[in-house]
């Protein structure tokens, strides 16, 4: 099966994070006929991440096999596939199996391929990946669409939400009342007039706001809202957080959903490099050795209704793959040489 067809397979089986399961029995199925040992890990029920094996892995590459809503069937044209997780990361999947299947067909073995659950909501296939590592791998490849671009950095997450209260009254006596919604658009307000850290490498925090709540009825003074936001982060998150209590000070309170800390990454000579200002869950994999970030498509594509990736970039993303598997098993080798002499 090509990398092309493959990538329009993945797509088509709807894997919104959460519903992974369907997806990750395909690739069992798949990965073993191409001769891999497989095995399935639950990261939390019903949702088992996938960790396919020749030998013993001093190399992982890895993604995620959820995808963000809405499902989106895949289709093609001369240049692109497009569809719900084309670049974000079924593409990837396609372009890693192929590496592996090239890999194998060159007589190379101890690699191996991680696919994991979750990585859109909270990481839980990595968290749960990272309870058990396998094999003896020093180095982990993990997918995401960086246009074919190593990333030397990526931007980490603090994902809160801030709950403002009051009490309910009729709208015409507002004096009988206290407007939560009055409360959290002040407390936005002001911490949409913060400073935010910067970083020279990684460059500035942002922020999101992503959801709001609030409110029955326009005639009725509102008794609770509420508001969902995402910094992206170039430093640790506990300083910033400490900030956004004291902004908010009485008028609601803070609760910290999700960190993912910003991650500075590896070099490799030759490959064209980049900074990306998303999350990944490489933050989340530290027991699976020294990390890289690659792959093909656009990160700007990515969650959209016009999804898609370069049927050329997915191609190349494969021999990328293999080339720096190849140069991580030789340099694995000499390092571990002079304690073979050893020994």
């Amino acid at each position: 099966m090509s990398p092309i067809e493959l990538t329009r397979k993945l797509i088509d089986i709807e894997s919104i994070s959460g519903n992974e399961k369907a997806v990750a029995y395909f690739l069992r199925d798949h990965l073993q006929s191409l001769g891999a040992r497989v095995e399935m890990e639950e990261a939390e029920p019903d949702r088992p991440n996938v960790f396919a094996s020749w030998g013993n892995p001093d190399v992982v590459l890895s993604t995620h096999t959820d995808t963000v809503p809405p499902f989106i069937a895949s289709r093609e044209d001369d240049r692109f596939v497009y569809g719900r997780g084309a670049c974000d990361a079924k593409g990837i999947i396609a372009a890693q199996v192929e590496a592996a299947a090239s890999l194998r067909a060159g007589g190379i073995t101890d690699f191996g391929l991680l696919y994991l659950v979750g990585e859109e909501r909270n990481s839980a296939g990595a968290l749960a990946a990272n309870r058990n590592p396998r094999g003896r791998c020093r180095y982990l490849i993990n997918g995401e669409p960086t246009e074919n671009r190593l990333a030397l950095g990526t931007k980490g997450v603090l994902r809160l939400e801030i709950e403002a209260t009051g009490r309910a009254a009729h709208s015409a006596y507002p004096e009988l009342g206290e407007s939560a919604i009055e409360k959290l658009l002040e407390a936005l307000n002001r911490l949409r007039g913060m400073v935010l850290p910067e970083d020279p490498v990684l460059g500035k925090t942002t922020c999101n706001i992503g959801i709001l709540r609030g409110g029955i009825a326009p005639n009725v003074i509102p008794d609770a809202a509420s508001a969902e936001l995402m910094y992206r982060l170039v430093g640790p998150a506990e300083p910033l957080l400490a900030a956004v209590r004291q902004a908010v000070g009485e008028l609601a309170t803070v609760k910290k959903t999700l960190e993912i800390p910003p991650a500075r990454l590896n070099r490799m000579d030759g490959l064209e490099t980049i900074v990306v200002a998303f999350a990944t869950d490489i933050p989340s994999l530290s027991a699976w050795g020294q990390p890289f970030l690659i792959g093909p498509g656009s990160i700007h594509v990515a969650h959209t209704a016009e999804e898609r990736i370069s049927k050329a970039e997915l191609l190349q993303a494969a021999e990328i793959y293999v080339k720096m598997v190849k140069r991580l098993k030789q340099e694995f080798g000499a390092r571990a040489l002079p304690e073979a002499r050893n020994n």
